[in-house]
């Protein structure tokens, strides 16, 4: 839902009429340019946007995935599939949530579009010694700052939640991001099973970490019923509520959320027995079979030394306020104080889901009526 508003806002003022439908039925009677899909949906149903793209482009249209980048380790990737465009946010890879963010976004096209991109492609060059270096690619910096002409942004701010993501890939390499993807798809598949042992009807039949459930006209007792067990469940409408698993699942949340449903016959279900007999549920020709995360600087950095001597190799490299001044505009890292970068891992301030109730952030909501005074002065004093 959060995208298709900020879709609409961002076309409105464009002019662009928003078709929000049912692509894989309702493509036809559009007169389109561009289609955008999510996978897998909101509701958590992973289905193949294949048709769609091909439609799109029989129509003359470009096709844009929306994807779970962590969902993407065991789902077929959109660009074997024909999309042009890719998108979606890094927080999966290592990103506190932060109530809605800051996170950092990928990006991906074909070839043909690269001139196009948004943001900065770095490419090797040689420097004046004759040196490899790494620099700006078919852009120029200025692209970036021509205040409303510009393509993108080039914010420190927004880098730091990049380097985060990239170097929990580094970290953890394509082995072990697959373990943790595996392991919340896994963490789903026993919840499912079990729902349907308690009678409970579930609507995703395909699915990565995220489910709907058909509870008829008891979605908000339910979602109440959570929360007295600090479980936040999506009302959908008062039919239908939304699950969600991440890599910190644990099968004590399995227990919690099955009494939620049921409490005495939740007792009755051995989780082993369930792990030992749930069904994949990913469709066969949705899985993904291609390599990622192949290059070398994913693949070695994976013990706590290697990945702290490689972390100060790389800052040594940098321009830091430590050592220098920092030129051109990066203000971010000469005007914010370090212990402002602190906050970030704490649990307090990172764990907040942006959907939680108002009720649950009080701290956050305090922040901002601060700020807003402050700045309040600042305008009109």
């Amino acid at each position: 839902p959060q995208t298709i508003e900020v879709v609409k806002t961002r076309a409105r003022p464009m002019g662009l009429e928003v078709v929000v439908g049912n692509p894989w039925d309702e493509l036809d009677a559009h007169d389109i340019f561009g289609v955008l899909v999510q996978y897998p949906g909101s509701g958590g149903t992973v289905r193949d946007p294949a048709p769609v793209i091909e439609k799109a482009h029989a129509m003359g249209a470009l096709a844009t995935v929306a994807a779970d980048l962590l969902g993407l380790v065991l789902l077929k990737p959109p660009g074997e599939m024909g999309a042009d465009i890719v998108i979606g946010s890094s927080q999966r890879f290592g990103v506190p949530m932060g109530y809605g963010g800051p996170h950092a976004a990928f990006f991906a096209t074909r070839e043909e579009h690269k001139r196009q991109t948004p943001g900065r492609i770095i490419g090797v060059s040689i420097d004046s010694e004759g040196k490899r270096a790494l620099r700006m690619a078919l852009q120029t910096r200025e692209q970036h700052i021509r205040r409303e002409k510009a393509t993108s942004n080039i914010c420190t701010a927004q880098v730091l939640l990049a380097v985060i993501a990239a170097m929990y890939a580094v970290y953890h390499g394509p082995d072990g991001i697959e373990t943790i993807a595996r392991r919340a798809h896994r963490m789903t598949q026993i919840l499912v099973e079990g729902l349907k042992r308690l009678g409970i009807h579930v609507v995703t039949e395909a699915f990565f970490d995220t489910i709907t459930v058909a509870v008829p006209g008891q979605a908000r007792r339910i979602a109440a019923k959570a929360r007295e067990s600090r479980i936040n469940l999506r009302v959908i409408d008062a039919d239908h509520l939304g699950i969600a698993f991440d890599e910190t699942t644990k099968r004590k949340d399995l227990r919690a959320l099955w009494a939620v449903f049921a409490t005495r016959a939740a007792d009755k279900l051995d989780i082993a027995k369930i792990d030992a007999m749930a069904p994949e549920c990913i469709p066969e020709n949705l899985r993904r079979t291609s390599k990622y995360l192949t290059h070398q600087v994913f693949n070695f950095y994976h013990g706590e030394t290697e990945m702290l001597r490689y972390l100060r190799w790389l800052a040594a490299k940098d321009i830091a306020l430590d050592r220098s001044m920092i030129p051109l505009g990066s203000c971010t890292m000469k005007l914010n104080a370090t212990t402002e970068m602190i906050p970030v891992t704490w649990r307090n301030f990172g764990a907040m889901h942006p959907f939680a109730p108002l009720d649950q952030t009080q701290g956050y909501q305090q922040l901002f009526e601060e700020l807003e005074a402050m700045l309040s002065v600042l305008r009109c004093g």
